[in-house]
């Protein structure tokens, strides 16, 4: 018998019904002849808590901490026995085992620990499905490969579990217990990737309510030129109160010259003209798609995630959605037009964009060198009829036929025109843009352009037919939403400090993987860490407490994103795990001698603008005996599901 295991129900469907054989049902899988195919459900097994490692570890105490697993273990999920069961009665009767993973690292590990907890020792293939229609499937099927070149993307995924398990359940302990002794009763989860992320928030925060804002002063003047008017703003110069951005601090300048200018003529002393040809923006990664539909609809990152889980699993129409590729298989571009007429062709907005397509076209979306695991999110083919979905369903589709549709229209031509005059000895410029060719534009948008500068001689005489000094305030940074946190996750390197360790990172290094960026909000405000206000996502006082309690690199974005690479390189180049383990567990010692009940307390006070206790650190946290008085008591930092960061 052939048994495939795919990692959850609707895969299994999806493959059984790709299969030429007639199906048959029995208990947790699914018959097609030779071939069995059987299911998990999410993550059917989970890292083992500490007490299965020591009964003594059942108790929080400082003393215990850190604690290091000597052979890793893991445990049945509760709800997962059954079919684990079933799966283990199966695998006595297969010649043959085929994993049919999610196609990324956690999808990897996901299978993969069942097969090896399981003590299968035949041989093991790769199935890899991004899209569940059956072409699709039955094309994968003709693909099958050998699960041994997928090794080291299964060494990444489980070094990565052990590493946010050796992290969230320590450090969070240590937290937690600290934080009994500075009288905060209840757990303080800490994990190498919500916590970071909280930092982000809570520096952003404190940014906004540190600011102060500053007046600065700008004058424009309406001109009259030879074919038209325009509107030119001042250049002053450095002999003028000027800021680090050339801003004006002082108004008198610009009121005294504003006086002078009504009726002065001048000249443009300098003219620059810019032909520009952008191309359309490529088909959405989960982030990206995440970024533009909480801006465009107000949707929340778990939303997004979930609707295109729908899409992808119950109705079939967008391929495999948690991918962080934005490039698509070059072999689809050949299929694209048939796909896209077979999936726009019930939406009246999705047929007047298909209208306009151009199939000859072949832009630099379609590139295997830019292909992983997965590809972009796109329409699988299957007919939308947009009518049958919820609303938000059909708003998040659109968005990804809309991306891939704009590959086959023109890039977007424009005129740059830059404008520099004369008046009064003065420097006043002028910018304009005008759109030659819309290209793929009126998709992404049907909002007027800004006008375009009247047609410019260079030294043309010019006259003032208006002036004014407008009043302004320098503006705080934008609290955090979800578009722009998920966008801050994806481009970590920004929010480096350390130039070192910022040139060792590549853009595309991020906090999170696109499975998991969603549930990390979600998580930040089911703990009471965030809160949503409106679309703006604020540190509550607890969040801002754990945060200046813990040790500054706990709370940067440094570490982890340097984590990430490195699990980068166990999947990629086949490193060896060992080191960066070892390199965790050596960290951790110092992060643990640095929790402080006295820190902690003073951090907990201020929180509630409370008097604060002395400036003094106080004394480390003694090593006695606690544990939360409520609250879970099993750490957050223990494996809850696929793609679980702590």
């Amino acid at each position: 018998m052939r048994l495939i295991i795919a990692e959850k129900p609707s895969l299994a469907r999806a493959i059984a019904e790709a299969l030429p054989e007639r199906q048959g049902r029995v208990e947790g899988a699914i018959v097609a002849g030779e071939t069995t195919v059987t299911w998990c459900l999410g993550h059917l097994l989970e890292q083992a808590p500490p007490d299965a490692y020591d009964p003594a570890f059942k108790a929080w105490r400082l003393d215990h901490l850190p604690i290091l697993p000597g052979r890793w273990k893991l445990t049945p999920r509760p709800k997962a026995r059954s079919q684990l069961a079933v799966i283990r009665r199966l695998l006595k009767g297969a010649s043959e085992v085929i994993h049919a993973g999610d196609p990324d690292r956690e999808g990897q590990l996901l299978v993969q620990e069942v097969i090896e907890h399981l003590g299968w020792q035949g041989p093991v293939s790769r199935l890899l499905v991004s899209d569940l229609n059956r072409p699709a499937v039955q094309r994968a099927l003709g693909r099958i490969e050998d699960n041994g070149r997928f090794l080291p993307l299964y060494r990444a995924a489980q070094s990565r579990a052990r590493a946010d398990w050796l992290y969230g359940i320590n450090l969070t302990r240590a937290w937690t217990l600290t934080g009994r002794q500075a009288g905060h009763d209840g757990v303080l989860s800490v994990g190498r990737v919500q916590t970071p992320v909280l930092g982000l928030v809570v520096r952003r925060d404190a940014e906004i309510r540190d600011f102060a804002p500053r007046p600065f002063f700008v004058l424009w003047a309406d001109l009259a030129v030879a074919r038209g008017r325009l509107r030119a703003w001042w250049v002053p110069g450095e002999t003028h109160p000027l800021d680090d951005q050339g801003r004006l601090l002082a108004r008198e300048p610009a009121a005294a010259l504003a006086t002078r200018l009504p009726g002065a003529e001048g000249r443009l002393a300098a003219l620059e003209t810019r032909d520009k040809r952008q191309a359309a923006p490529l088909p959405y990664s989960l982030s990206a798609l995440q970024v533009d539909a909480a801006r465009r609809f107000g949707l929340s990152a778990k939303a997004v995630l979930d609707i295109c889980q729908r899409l992808y699993e119950r109705h079939k129409l967008i391929t495999y959605p948690r991918s962080d590729c934005r490039h698509l298989p070059e072999e689809h571009w050949a299929a694209a037009r048939s796909t896209l007429e077979g999936a726009c062709g019930a939406d009246a907005p999705l047929r007047g964009w298909l209208a306009g397509a151009d199939f000859s076209r072949r832009s630099k979306a379609w590139n295997d060198k830019r292909v992983g695991a997965h590809h972009a999110l796109a329409p699988t083919g299957k007919c939308a009829d947009l009518s049958r979905l919820e609303k938000a369903e059909g708003d998040v589709f659109r968005l990804i036929a809309r991306n891939v549709l704009a590959q086959f229209y023109p890039p977007l031509a424009t005129r740059e025109v830059k404008a520099e005059f004369t008046l009064l000895g003065e420097c006043f410029r002028a910018r304009g843009q005008e759109v030659l060719e819309p290209g793929w534009k009126p998709l992404f948008s049907t909002r007027d352009e800004a006008p375009p500068l009247p047609p410019l001689s260079e030294g043309e005489a010019c006259r003032v037919l208006e002036a004014g000094v407008e009043d302004r305030e320098t503006r705080p940074p934008e609290p955090f939403t979800d578009a722009s946190l998920i966008k801050a996750m994806m481009n970590i390197g920004r929010y480096v400090e350390d130039p070192a360790v910022r040139r060792t990172l590549r853009e595309h290094d991020g906090l999170g993987t696109e499975a998991t960026r969603a549930g990390i909000i979600e998580t930040l405000l089911e703990r009471g860490y965030l809160v949503r206000r409106a679309k703006a996502l604020r540190a509550t006082r607890l969040g801002s407490a754990l945060i200046a309690s813990l040790p500054e690199a706990v709370g940067r974005p440094e570490r982890t994103a340097l984590w990430e690479q490195r699990l980068g390189a166990i999947a990629e180049a086949g490193d060896d795990p060992a080191p960066f383990v070892a390199a965790l567990i050596e960290d951790l010692h110092g992060l643990l001698a640095a929790a402080d009940a006295g820190r902690l307390r003073q951090a907990l006070a201020q929180a509630r603008g409370e008097e604060a206790p002395s400036p003094g650190r106080g004394k480390p946290a003694s090593r006695r005996r606690g544990a939360p008085a409520r609250g879970r008591r099993r750490s957050p930092g223990a494996s809850r599901g696929k793609g679980s960061r702590s």
